[in-house]
């Protein structure tokens, strides 16, 4: 019971008296009495206000909401595995002969989690290489019209993307030195955009590489780390670690550079990119997979490894066999959901009724059972959310029917995601 003291009684009274003297002396103006409600809710504190829409009583197959029955602009953060299914970690990776050695080929190349004959097949992540030279791919010279510099491209592109105005290269740590050292090449793993949807989750990126050298698994660092924010949003360095997934420990970083003292790469998560050291990766897990240094006539994304033709063990083929053999590339994505609710209420003399046919008979539309007009019972299966027009925008199913009668009261709640 809301108490109201001092002269505001008196202005309470006084500001009643002018609402419903001049609808008084307004031949066939109604008295609204949410306006009513409005000149008393003036009086009363924010815990003690009086809402108008909650004793409202529904006549038909309708009601409108009131201000209690609605909490809206929630935002809620939900996290999720990247790959097919929802999965966090991509175990088995293909790629489509035909896609590699056809044009786009020259530029990336696709990484499919079943291989592509199936119809379950999709593509997870495509592999790039990029270099700031043109090193990896034909010149204009041995590839003559047909040359289209796909190596130097895929670099200007990705830094056109990721890069502020002012910059030209990618830079990763040199020692202790954070992006102490300019990347004039680097492999580009683009995880595809239906996969990451909103954002890739920082903390929980992490990928195996197995060569001739040795076995890496990379993380990012950004654990308890200050976020590096650019045009192309959150930056984090890439590292030699573990996620420690199932324990309470954080992720662990074993090293921030590997052997020949060169960082690993970088991580955008916001574009759902990662940018691999070829340097790096050579020293501590497949020499093979090092900077190109020149270029050859047919062969891209590398030096040919063997021959002078585009073959299986280009770079970038060569560092899904990397991927491939460490086993495991574990990824989640996280997305802000807007979220609504809406308290549906029908209380014990509200919906107590059918407007199934079968609930009447004859011209006249009598009850079926005359049990309907003293004691009618129906089941609540489904609601119903409209606009003002009437018009029909979500519809909310409960797991079973609800029980309704006049001696029965049923709230729902219903959340609405978008």
């Amino acid at each position: 019971m809301a108490v109201i003291r001092d002269n505001r009684g008196a202005l309470l009274a006084s500001n009643l008296s002018q609402y419903l003297a001049g609808a008084a002396n307004t031949a066939g103006t109604p008295i609204d009495t949410s306006e009513v409600v409005k000149i008393l809710n003036q009086f009363l504190g924010q815990s003690e206000q009086v809402n108008v829409d909650a004793a409202l009583i529904a006549n038909g197959v309708y009601k409108k909401f009131g201000a209690v029955d609605k909490v809206t602009n929630k935002t809620e953060i939900v996290t999720s595995g990247i790959w097919s299914g929802d999965s966090g970690s991509l175990t088995t990776f293909y790629t489509s002969s035909e896609q590699v050695q056809g044009a786009t080929g020259k530029y990336y190349i696709d990484v499919y989690n079943l291989p592509t004959s199936s119809t379950s097949s999709e593509v997870q992540f495509s592999i790039a290489y990029g270099d700031f030279n043109g090193h990896g791919a034909p010149t204009l010279q041995q590839g003559n019209e047909d040359s289209t510099l796909p190596s130097k491209a895929v670099y200007k592109q990705l830094a056109n993307i990721l890069l502020s105005p002012e910059d030209t290269k990618f830079s990763v740590y040199s020692g202790s030195t954070s992006a102490g050292h300019d990347l004039n090449s680097f492999y580009a793993i683009n995880v595809n955009r239906a996969r990451y949807k909103e954002r890739l989750d920082p903390g929980n990126f992490s990928i195996t590489l197995t060569g001739n050298v040795g076995t890496a698994t990379l993380i990012d660092d950004s654990g308890g780390t200050t976020e590096a924010v650019t045009t192309a949003g959150r930056v984090y360095n890439i590292v030699s670690g573990s996620l420690n997934i199932g324990t309470s420990l954080t992720s662990t970083i074993n090293s921030y550079i590997a052997s020949n003292n060169q960082g690993y790469g970088l991580f955008y998560p916001d574009m759902g990119i990662i940018l691999l050291n070829p340097a790096a990766i050579s020293s501590n897990v497949d020499s093979r997979l090092g900077a190109a240094s020149s270029s050859l006539t047919d062969v891209y994304h590398n030096n040919s490894l063997s021959g002078s033709e585009y073959t299986s063990n280009s770079g970038s083929v060569l560092l899904l066999q990397r991927i491939a053999a460490g086993g495991d590339f574990q990824a989640r994505r996280t997305e802000n959901i807007s979220t609504s609710h809406f308290f549906v209420r029908a209380n014990n003399r509200e919906f107590n009724f059918s407007n199934n046919p079968t609930f009447v008979t004859g011209s006249t539309g009598q009850f079926a059972q005359s049990l309907f007009e003293r004691d009618p019972k129906v089941y609540i299966t489904s609601v119903g959310l409209y606009d003002d027009a009437n018009e029909l925008l979500a519809v909310a199913k409960v797991s079973k029917p609800i029980e309704k009668s006049f001696d029965k009261e049923v709230a729902i709640k219903v959340k609405l995601d978008f």
